[in-house]
């Protein structure tokens, strides 16, 4: 239907619709009645007239409106190829969806609101502007991100009650929110990445409404908010685009099956859908910026790529709207083209997520070694060296998890710090787990600090995942609520023979079908008042304060950062400017000297986990075991 429609101005053109296959459904079993444009505008429905256009290419005779009971034949649109299209009364709530050929009804592919769940009809939605963004909320450089699933940040699990919580995250300092996806799935939980409408919220998270509330209150409190938005796949279940037109291609194969088709006949339109989406989440609901899940899944073989497509639209946008607005890549790639600038051949996006940082810290905390950190856990410490002074670690390395050399080496004098995102925790990190166990569950109080300091004071745009700033303890398991039974049944066991083949027992993998299974992985935040994790909640705040506070923790100068480390003993020095984080994993107590002529007096100590002295003389700080600080060469 008409995109202004929704928003603001009813009787404005606009955007298009596309759907396809599925489960079937009539309004109540009612056969619907068959009406010209005419009647349906003339019997007094409440609502301005709105443009309803539909691109259904797979049409081979007639395409209807299904609009609240009425049938409405819809017109072929004059050169637009397969686009067809009607005008009809309708107003915010009304219920409405496509009849292709007699078949059956199916929901918007553009819809914004799928009430009855992405089976069900589309729901006409009305909102009026979205209030202004924080006038100085700042890009990658100065940011602090915290990702958020909706479903388990409460026990409610809605955009409502997580908008009551984003005070205590304004007094930590997070400068911006990264919602997990919000797409409507089947059921009411679940992680989000199997959405099948790209357009809408999912409703029992309070559908958009609620996305506007919960913006308006984020940018009330100097916050920004990044949505994660998934264009490589749609689920497998309630996806209704195949009837519509050529949304896949069988020329391309993902983990997923067929691939989006971004680069084959048609592909045209479905960039355009794809586009649509995300910048209707950036103009529409007002939010500042994207999350592109799994950049590397998207098979994409055409001149201009669709991320190089995507990038120039929303900088272009963000010129426009005059603010900000952050395109923030996962990509498995290990390749600075991600993020380089398109005029120097590069994709355009302005950050992106570095699991190379992860991994080196994981196995340097942990002592793991099995699957991808395997090749970072033969000297963690120095992997950790290189990803924090180069980007990453693969690049161009032999690969044993891959079986084979992978990534590309970081121009680190032309590549800023800010187009890495830099991280302890994250979903996938502690959802892919069997057990879904955080840091938390396996180290020290101490070992959580030393994670902090170098996540926070590090050259990368830190990032935090939800609870990780108290160390909760509660797991964050992989959790589904998959309504086809075949689909379920089929999670369920595929889940478990992924652990088996690791050595574990069916009975240690959590049921994702098991109700029990979300609700252990929702947040008890009467933690945040008891030791340790009072305590860890303040050092957390008090290394976002510094970051803040020392330009050099935000110089975009990764050929400046320097790391000092002994692998045997495990102590780590890295110098940011005139700072100095040291950080002590072993058990023991360290002697550390610190570079830069810091003699007694010549440095001072900023923030530190236990009780730290200046260093001596000789510029040797003494570190307890499982300790970290920060420290200022004067």
């Amino acid at each position: 239907m008409g995109e202004a429609a929704l928003f603001q101005a009813p009787d404005s053109p606009g955007w298009a619709a596309a759907l396809s296959p599925g489960t079937r459904w009539r309004r109540k079993g009612r056969t619907p009645r068959t009406a010209s444009p005419a009647d349906r505008t003339a019997d007094g429905t409440k609502g301005p007239p709105v443009r309803f256009e539909v691109w259904a290419p797979y049409a081979r005779e007639r395409v209807a409106l299904w609009l609240e009971g009425t049938e409405l034949p819809m017109e072929r649109l004059a050169g637009r190829d397969g686009w067809w299209g009607v005008r009809a009364r309708a107003g915010d709530g009304d219920r409405y969806g496509f009849v292709l050929d007699g078949g059956p009804v199916l929901p918007d592919p553009r819809s914004r609101r799928q009430p009855e769940g992405p089976d069900g009809p589309s729901a006409v939605v009305v909102l009026a502007a979205p209030a202004p963004a924080p006038a100085a909320l700042p890009g990658p450089a100065g940011a602090v991100l915290y990702e958020l699933h909706i479903g388990t940040f409460t026990a409610a699990g809605t955009l409502d009650a997580a908008a009551r919580h984003l005070g205590e995250l304004a007094a930590l300092g997070i400068t911006h929110v990264e919602l997990m996806p919000l797409c409507p799935f089947p059921g009411r939980h679940g992680w989000g990445y199997d959405g099948v409408a790209p357009w809408a919220v999912h409703e029992p998270y309070g559908g958009p409404a609620a996305l506007r509330r919960f913006t308006d209150t984020a940018h009330g409190l100097g916050l920004g908010v990044v949505l994660d938005v998934v264009h490589n796949h749609l689920g497998p279940s309630g996806n209704h685009l195949p009837a519509f037109g050529p949304y896949f291609t069988e020329a391309h194969r993902t983990p997923w099956g067929a691939a989006v088709n971004l680069d084959g006949p048609g592909s045209d339109e479905v960039r355009a859908y794809l586009l649509g989406s995300a910048l209707a989440w950036l103009r529409d609901h007002g939010l500042d910026g994207l999350r592109l899940d799994a950049v590397h899944a998207l098979a994409d073989g055409r001149a201009l790529t669709f991320l190089e497509e995507l990038s120039g639209a929303v900088d272009a946008l963000a010129a426009e709207l005059g603010r900000p607005l952050l395109l923030i890549a996962e990509s498995d790639r290990c390749d600075p083209r991600t993020t380089a600038p398109r005029r120097s051949g590069g994709l355009g996006l302005h950050t992106q997520w570095n699991d190379d940082f992860h991994h080196g810290l994981h196995t340097a905390l942990t002592g793991e070694a099995q699957g991808y950190y395997a090749d970072f856990a033969k000297a963690p410490l120095a992997a950790l060296a290189k990803t924090v002074t180069r980007g990453f670690f693969h690049d161009g390395t032999y690969s044993s998890f891959r079986g084979r050399t992978h990534g590309r080496p970081v121009d680190v004098a032309t590549t800023p710090a800010h187009r890495f995102v830099g991280f302890a925790q994250n979903h996938d990190q502690i959802g892919n787990r069997a057990a879904g166990d955080r840091l938390a569950a396996s180290l020290s109080p101490g070992l959580l600090a030393c994670a902090a300091a170098l996540v926070l004071t590090g050259p990368f745009t830190p990032m935090l995942f939800m609870g990780e700033e108290w160390g909760a303890r509660t797991p964050w398991q992989y959790f589904t609520d998959h309504t086809d039974p075949a689909l379920a049944a089929a999670v369920r066991e595929g889940r478990r023979r992924e652990f088996a083949a690791q050595g574990r027992p069916a009975e240690e993998v959590p049921d994702p079908q098991d109700p029990a299974t979300r609700d252990r992985s929702c947040l008890d935040r009467s933690e945040r008042e008891r030791e340790p994790h009072a305590r860890l909640l303040a050092w957390h705040r008090e290394l976002i304060a510094l970051r803040r506070a020392w330009p050099d923790l935000t110089d975009p100068d990764l050929g400046a950062v320097r790391v000092a480390y002994d692998e045997d003993t495990r102590r780590l020095v890295v110098r940011r400017g005139a700072l100095r984080i040291a950080v002590n994993p072993a058990p023991e107590p360290a002697a550390l000297r610190l570079d830069g002529g810091a003699g007694g007096g010549r440095a001072r100590v900023l923030a530190a986990w236990e009780p730290v002295g200046p260093p001596d003389a000789a510029g040797v700080l003494r570190l307890p075991g499982e300790c970290c600080a920060v420290l200022a060469v004067e």
